[in-house]
């Protein structure tokens, strides 16, 4: 048990190591290279609708498969680059109001009751009075408001990459680019699924046409950790049952 906790205490500083290197330098870039998945998960992939390029045959000037002027330049193979335009203009408001009132009562006597109303009165404490043996009364109100104004504006250019084709042609696309200014630095995401015919003759597509969207526009650094509520604080805050 004791070589267990020493060897905890002897790994903690370098699991925290890359976060004082950071602390100190600022966040570094990630290393660029072929996208990975998002979400991982088993897709079933298809070859491209083009045939992949073949060598050149004999006395021959061009190969199958080759890009030449008149053929589509829109991404249609994995590896392919394509623009998504990041335009998001969102609005929402919502105002709810209730007020509920209630008030009942109930009043019963037994002026009657085998004529053993005057037993009962010498029986119960003074004051007893048959007419009003039983009075009840309640009353409850509740007023709530709520008021949600929320609006959203990005407007961002990125380049992703095909990374994947879908028996039906449809295409699996990706994309990251990172921002560094100073000590801080911004990161935009996005993925998806895209159709060819989505795709316009500039080989750019919207955002509003990318099917099972994931658009993350974050950061980390020195701004982004002094606007970030403390940990401990979040904790209290979440699981405090007052």
């Amino acid at each position: 048990m004791r070589l267990r906790l020493f060897a905890l205490i002897a790994l903690s500083p370098l699991a925290a190591c890359s976060t004082v290197t950071e602390a100190v330098r600022g966040p570094e870039l990630a290393p660029v290279g072929y996208p990975a998945a998002l979400v991982p998960q088993t897709q079933q992939f298809v070859s491209a609708r083009e045939p992949a390029p073949q060598p050149a045959s004999a006395n021959s000037l061009w190969r199958t498969g080759a890009r030449a002027f008149f053929n589509d330049q829109r991404a249609s193979r994995v590896g392919d680059i394509l623009t998504v335009q990041i335009d998001i203009d969102d609005s929402a408001k919502t105002t709810n109001a209730t007020t509920t009132s209630r008030t009942s009562g109930v009043t019963a006597g037994v002026p009657h009751f085998l004529g053993l109303e005057t037993s009962l009165g010498k029986i119960l404490p003074g004051g007893f009075d048959p007419a009003t043996a039983i009075e009840t009364s309640s009353s409850s109100n509740n007023a709530g408001a709520g008021q949600v104004n929320r609006s959203e504006k990005i407007s961002l250019t990125i380049a992703a990459v095909v990374t994947g084709i879908l028996p039906n042609g449809n295409m699996m696309i990706q994309g990251t680019q990172e921002v560094r200014t100073n000590t801080d630095l911004r990161q935009l995401t996005v993925a998806g699924i895209v159709r060819p015919e989505d795709i316009s003759s500039a080989n750019t597509i919207r955002h509003t046409q990318i099917a099972e969207a994931r658009i993350n526009y974050g950061g980390r650094g020195d701004i982004a950790r002094v606007q970030k509520t403390p940990a401990g604080q979040s904790l209290v805050e979440r699981f405090s049952p007052f």
